[in-house]
């Protein structure tokens, strides 16, 4: 017996095994891996027809996305849950059901990872959560999504995302004049992006319209950095995975303010998140900041409510 007729025996089931005898197309060649840079190798049996159908490797429609909220926390969650060896994620924001729905399902396939049935696919654009069409056509995919949306203080958030703007844009307004229609009086302007962003619970309410409660899970951001490991574990519980990243995983980098992921044991580096993470606010005013508090109170009170969860931000 030759060395292919001997792995054939070996691997492919005897007519009288009760499974059905599989094609010898599977027997020879390695498995195309999910990272390799062309696509699953489609290999041919004696009579012609392909064998890409038994090809574990496919690309499918996120089974779970992290749809919010900017400068929230949502690239740390991404990039914290990708090193789980069940979750393949895309590392790119595709913003596809806010900016490019109409290039259909399957262009939104195609930029998906390569995964096994049993591997969840997920992608993040924190841009989702405050898009009005965004839960309506998420919905349409599947009723049964399962949604990740990463929350921070609303003031703490506003002065990132400010801080973050004005890294781009030197020249924009300072963060009262933008966040203030008459700033004596305390009158916020709300037509501001990044205040309406913090009005979590105007947005929620429009995501369930389409969603349970129950199919979606709020990330603490200031969690996030103090309680990396905790965090991360009930994101696991919530897409039904094994509890496999653990505190083992993160050291606190002082410089940064933030969590990174340890060198992994094989090789490579320890991985902190950009440049653009962990920045230095912009220093803004007691009294602007206790304003805008006052301003977020009902709407996070409604919130914390809402969703059952006290995210303690006064």
């Amino acid at each position: 017996m030759n060395g292919n007729s001997a792995i054939y025996a070996q691997l492919v089931p005897s007519t009288s095994h009760p499974f059905p005898r599989m094609p010898a197309c599977l027997t020879f060649g390695p498995v195309s891996s999910p990272d390799s840079d062309r696509g699953p190798k489609e290999e041919e049996v004696s009579d012609g027809k392909s064998c890409s159908a038994l090809n574990p490797w496919r690309h499918g429609l996120p089974n779970a996305l992290i749809v919010g909220v900017k400068k929230g926390g949502t690239r740390a969650v991404l990039e914290f849950i990708r090193i789980h060896p069940d979750v393949r994620a895309l590392g790119t924001e595709p913003h596809f059901f806010d900016r490019n729905y109409d290039r259909g399902l399957d262009w939104y396939r195609g930029l998906m990872p390569r995964t096994l049935d049993s591997q969840i696919t997920l992608e993040k654009t924190p841009s989702y959560f405050v898009t009005r069409e965004a839960p309506r056509r998420i919905s349409s995919m599947s009723h049964v999504t399962k949604l990740i949306v990463v929350v921070r203080n609303p003031v703490t958030r506003a002065i990132s995302d400010y801080t973050q703007t004005l890294s781009k844009k030197p020249d924009i307004p300072t963060f009262e004049e933008l966040a203030f229609k008459n700033s004596s009086l305390g009158v916020v302007d709300s037509s501001w992006n990044a205040i309406r962003i913090g009005m979590y619970i105007l947005h929620l309410e429009n995501w369930l319209q389409y969603f349970r409660l129950s199919q979606m899970h709020f990330v603490s951001g200031e969690r996030l950095i103090t309680d990396p490991a905790g965090e991360m574990g009930r994101v696991q519980d919530f897409l039904g995975l094994k509890r496999i990243i653990t505190d083992k995983h993160f050291y606190f980098n002082r410089t940064k303010g933030f969590p990174c992921l340890k060198k992994p044991e094989s090789s490579g580096q320890p991985r902190c998140l950009g440049k653009s993470k962990g920045r230095t606010h912009v220093q803004i005013e007691r009294e602007v900041i206790e304003q805008l508090q006052e301003f977020y109170r009902p709407f996070n009170i409604k919130f914390f409510e809402t969703v059952g969860q006290d995210f303690k931000w006064d």
